[in-house]
Parts: structure tokens; C-alpha cells; sequence
């Protein structure tokens, strides 16, 4: 029997955060028809903020790398809301959108968002393969490093 995406996520190491509230006047989700959209993902363990800083000068790309996988791992916790519980009902990641916060001169925003892209395709085989967006900004909500958003077909 294949393993689940959150069995495959554990064989990780990686445990599901529960997922964050909104900072603002936001939903965290939202369904309509088969889609789910989730809204930007800070690299959130519990309650902490992590990764506060710019990549390319507080962070070299392989940390960014780690704070987009974080990201992707509080994706993955409001979409197991939006399904509750039920992962079995992702059809597909359809699409990714990762901005990282960076000095100017930082080119590396692809390698990065790897961290997100990896990690859905683990979960989700080929499934998890999506289009995506790699921005370069010069600042994000409370400083961090990376934030991702996503959409799933159900």
C-alpha cells in the first residue's frame, strides 16, 4: 500500500504544524470548485517566526532552501484543513509562488523555492510537479526570508 503524503512527510522528519491564523484580515484558504488557495506561508515553527532576515546576507541559499521548505510544510497544514484530513483528495499542486526576501545583487530565488517545490513533489509524486514563480523582494511581513502560496486541484 503506497504511503500516504503525511506518512511520507513523517518518514522525513517532518511533523505538520498546526496551521497558523492569519496575521491580518485574511482567510488562510479558500475553496472554490475543485481548487484550494492557500494564502502566503511564513516559515512558521509553532508560534516562532524563524529565518528573520535577508537571503544573500543573513542567509546563504541552502538556509533559504530551508525556509522555503518550511514554508511549504505550513502549506501542506492548511491544505490538510481544507481537506480535513484527507490528502488522499489532492489531485495535483497546480502552482507555487515564492517570493524571497534578498539583497539586490541575489540571483539564486529559483534554488530557494526549491525548498517548497521539493518537498511537494516527495508528498505528492509526480502530482506535486507544478508551474511557479520565483521573486526576488526587498522585503516581506515581519522580516522573514521566504513566504510561498499555492493552489491544488481537488
Amino acid at each position: 500500500m503506497p504511503k500516504t503524503p503525511l506518512q511520507i512527510i513523517e518518514s522525513m522528519g517532518f511533523a505538520f504544524p498546526p496551521p497558523a491564523p492569519p496575521a491580518a484580515n485574511y482567510a488562510p484558504y479558500y475553496k472554490i470548485g475543485s481548487f484550494v488557495y492557500i494564502s502566503g506561508q511564513l516559515p512558521m515553527h509553532g508560534k516562532d517566526l524563524k529565518f528573520i532576515g535577508k537571503v544573500g546576507r543573513d542567509f546563504s541559499t541552502d538556509e533559504g532552501y530551508d525556509a522555503a521548505q518550511l514554508c511549504a510544510l505550513n502549506i501542506l497544514s492548511q491544505l490538510n484543513q481544507a481537506t480535513n484530513q484527507d490528502l488522499s483528495l489532492v489531485r495535483n499542486c497546480v502552482k507555487l509562488t515564492g517570493f524571497v526576501n534578498c539583497t539586490e545583487d541575489f540571483t539564486e530565488q529559483p534554488e530557494v523555492l526549491n525548498g517548497a517545490s521539493d518537498l511537494m513533489i516527495r508528498a505528492f509524486g509526480d502530482n506535486g510537479k507544478h508551474a511557479r514563480a520565483a521573486v526576488g523582494v526587498n522585503s516581506l511581513p515581519r522580516g522573514v526570508a521566504v513566504e510561498v502560496e499555492a493552489i491544488f486541484a481537488l
